[in-house]
């Protein structure tokens, strides 16, 4: 029989099926390399920007650790579900529904209490109703936002992304923290200038914001 105590058992089986996140990439490309980056290295950046960036939030007294578990979680669905780029509209429209039921099954790896826990915390940052929610959403859009404004346009040239596409997909920034709102406008108007960001064609609609 085996020594290890079942709860522990089930969370070191979580913990090892969370490491093929490792496996699952982006569009987005490293700063560096310039090779895709994995979700595993976004989930890291983000917390990043969440424990540097917290003070810019728009409420005080954020509960920076709801955040970081958030964000730590966000995208574990995607081992099951894949990336859906921010920008392909048709992969959007079944996303949540195959992203639950990863949840579902990847969550339900974890013993009860924590499985429920975490799968309310995934349940929060995609309702990004609360404010922890709504900080964590922009810095999920200001990493990568981020990522392409120092790499040449990175994904956003590969796949002809325009000004008003990239705005309308940060919209939800503003929720979170209107000053890395006002930083990404400027990053995408300097964009535009250096001929890294496609400018907004005359016939294109307006910006809305993104829902996903």
């Amino acid at each position: 029989m085996s020594a290890v105590p079942p709860r522990l058992a089930q969370q070191i089986a979580f913990i090892a099926e969370c490491d093929k996140l490792k496996e699952i990439f982006r569009q987005t490309i490293n700063s560096q390399s310039r090779r895709p980056e994995n979700d595993a290295e976004h989930s890291w950046a983000l917390c990043l920007c969440v424990i540097v960036l917290a003070e810019h939030a728009n409420i005080p007294n954020l509960d920076v650790l709801r955040v970081l578990k958030m964000g730590l979680i966000h995208d574990l669905v995607e081992i099951d579900a894949g990336d859906t780029f921010a920008y392909d509209t048709a992969a959007m429209v079944n996303q949540h529904d195959r992203e639950a039921r990863a949840a579902d099954r990847i969550f339900g790896l974890l013993p009860a209490d924590q499985s429920a826990e975490f799968r309310a915390l995934w349940d929060e940052f995609e309702a990004r109703t609360t404010p922890e929610a709504k900080f964590a959403h922009a810095c999920d859009r200001f990493q990568p936002m981020l990522l392409n404004a120092r790499t040449e346009g990175g994904s956003w040239r590969k796949h002809s992304v325009t000004h008003n596409k990239a705005q309308g997909r940060n919209a939800p920034v503003r929720d979170g923290s209107v000053v890395l709102w006002s930083a990404i406008e400027e990053m995408l108007r300097d964009a535009v200038a250096a001929g890294h960001l496609a400018p907004t064609p005359a016939a294109e609609p307006p910006p809305a914001s993104a829902s996903i």
